[in-house]
This record gives C-alpha cells, structure tokens and sequence, in this order.
C-alpha cells in the first residue's frame, strides 16, 4: 500500500502499534511528546527514529495539525537525543519522508536521525 502522506491516519500502522505496546521496539528514549527507539534495518552505525505520539501522516499533517506544544516538545526531543546519542560532534542527518515519490513507507511523521560516520551526499549531483 502506498502512503499519501495526507489524512487519513490509519491506526493500525506499524508505529502505531509501537506506540501502543503491541509491537515491541528497542527504544532510545521517551518522553510525553515523542518516542526514539532503533530502527530494524540500520542504514549507518546510529540510526534511530524518532515518532510524534499523535496520529499525524507526515510532517505536513504534524506541522498543520498538532498543537504548538506537540511541535515544539518533537523537535526538541530530536535535538536532546542526537545530543544524548554524543552526535552533534562530527555531525549527523535528519530526515522525514512524505508521501510515496519521497519513500514514505509508514504512515506516521517520522524522523531518521543518522550518524556515527561520514554519510556523503544524499542526492547525486546531476550528470552534465
């Protein structure tokens, strides 16, 4: 199934279910506005998602959406955990799909928080 990254929330996504306790996770931290816990299928030494607990499709869902407060306690969990995971050092990436041409795969806000080593480029520069 592909996601719009637009309403409606489906309830029975997979973050969804974390959320709720029904499908464990190897969490990170936390808190009454978010939850980080390790992704399953690592794409660098640390990569780690970090959900909004509320039922928002994507970030424009979120940032249209959520109260004030929801907005601001989200991005400041992302920042005290890339601070907490020792990241701000060397660096790290922040990265939220929206919608199926972008690769969302889940349909609720997400943010990937990566680092742990040089990740390059994200997108190739074009060929000339």
């Amino acid at each position: 199934m592909s996601v719009s990254g637009k309403p409606p929330y489906d309830p029975g996504n997979i973050f969804a279910r974390i959320l709720r306790g029904e499908i464990p996770c190897k969490k990170v931290s936390e808190d009454e506005h978010a939850l980080a816990f390790h992704d399953i299928a690592p794409q660098a030494p640390v990569h780690v998602l970090v959900i909004p607990k509320g039922p928002y499709v994507s970030a424009a869902d979120f940032h249209a959406e959520a109260p004030a407060e929801a907005i601001t306690g989200f991005w400041r969990a992302v920042g005290r955990i890339a601070r907490e995971l020792g990241l701000e050092e060397h660096g790290y990436r922040l990265l939220s799909n929206m919608g199926e041409y972008a690769g969302q795969e889940v349909g609720h806000f997400h943010v990937h928080l990566f680092g742990g080593r040089r990740l390059g480029r994200m997108v190739p520069q074009p060929r000339e």
